[in-house]
């Protein structure tokens, strides 16, 4: 068994496609019209172009907008993302106008930083030490 697609909920997939694009540096790999504005829209990293697959979700069901309000209210990351140097991340994204929540912090074996993502959530990005 292996992880194909996971998902992250998003307020507006065209907002939501142009940030995790553009800005983070993702590649469209899905793009299917499912009526109306719904999208089955699929980025991946360009590192690993076959790999496991994000799936910008439309958050239109009832139970979503108070479930991310929550954790964003609480400053919780739903999702994570590897980098190879979180500070050096932090510093590009910073550059390219991304609000950031929690600065690079070193956590013993682990270094991470918090940054919103404009779609309604909080996103963390991880580097592991070996």
């Amino acid at each position: 068994m292996r992880i194909t697609i996971t998902s992250v909920l998003v307020d507006n997939q065209a907002k939501a496609e142009k940030f995790y694009t553009e800005v983070l540096g993702f590649v469209k790999r899905h793009d299917i019209a499912l009526g109306g504005e719904a999208r089955w829209l699929t980025v991946v990293s360009p590192e690993d172009e076959g790999g496991t697959e994000l799936l910008l979700e439309p958050s239109g069901h009832p139970a979503v907008k108070p479930f991310k309000d929550a954790l964003v209210a609480d400053g919780i990351p739903f999702t994570q993302f590897s980098v190879d140097d979180v500070q050096a991340e932090y510093e590009r994204l910073r550059g390219l106008g991304v609000r950031f929540t929690q600065e690079p912090t070193d956590m013993g074996n682990v270094t991470t930083a918090v940054f919103d993502d404009t779609c309604g959530n909080l996103i963390q990005i991880i580097h592991q030490k070996s």
